[in-house]
């Protein structure tokens, strides 16, 4: 499994309701950047917002036994396993990571929690939804990686889009568009 960050809709699954592993047998891949954030107790006892202080939390009841046994932190700019590469994307959380994957000539964006609803957050990139971890660092994150997309035509996966979540970004003139991928049921 590859974690991109350490907010609960991204961790709380590695755990069942009665906090078993949900997948015993998986690996999980994890970003050294927000492992080392979010464990440190130096960084926990500064938390500035009780939402912060409760994300601490959570991540410390599911970063733990099994969990923590099974984890392998990767570095950033790196392959971390074949045909994907890890890149670092600060700013929704400390060392929030999204994914390039690559089959050959042709690669996909899976860009996490980069953006959420693109219809507000990819139009606007500098609005600052209240769950970025640093606004300011969140929105020069989405500037250079939107322009990266539009220059390299790259396609983009994103947890949050709606279906089917696939798109190509646009440059506009106030900001960039998402252009959906028109699903198809066939292959």
């Amino acid at each position: 499994m590859i974690i991109s960050h350490y907010h609960g809709d991204h961790i709380n699954g590695l755990l069942k309701s009665d906090n078993s592993l949900a997948f015993p047998n998986a690996e999980i891949l994890v970003p050294a950047p927000e492992h080392k954030y979010w464990m440190d107790d130096g960084e926990m006892s500064r938390a500035s917002t009780p939402r912060i202080e409760g994300l601490f939390k959570n991540v410390r009841r599911v970063m733990r036994g099994e969990v923590l046994k099974r984890l392998r932190p990767y570095e950033w700019d790196r392959e971390i396993i074949p045909g994907v590469i890890a890149v670092g994307t600060p700013g929704h959380s400390p060392g929030h990571t999204c994914h390039i994957i690559t089959s050959g000539a042709s690669k996909v964006y899976v860009q996490g929690d980069l953006t959420h609803a693109p219809f507000l957050f990819v139009r606007n990139p500098g609005w600052h939804p209240y769950f970025d971890h640093d606004p300011f660092r969140a929105e020069a994150t989405r500037r250079k990686v939107y322009d990266m997309l539009v220059a390299e035509k790259m396609l983009v996966q994103a947890i949050h889009y709606p279906f089917p979540s696939v798109a190509h970004i646009e440059k506009t003139a106030t900001g960039y568009r998402e252009n959906p991928v028109a699903w198809n049921p066939t292959i």
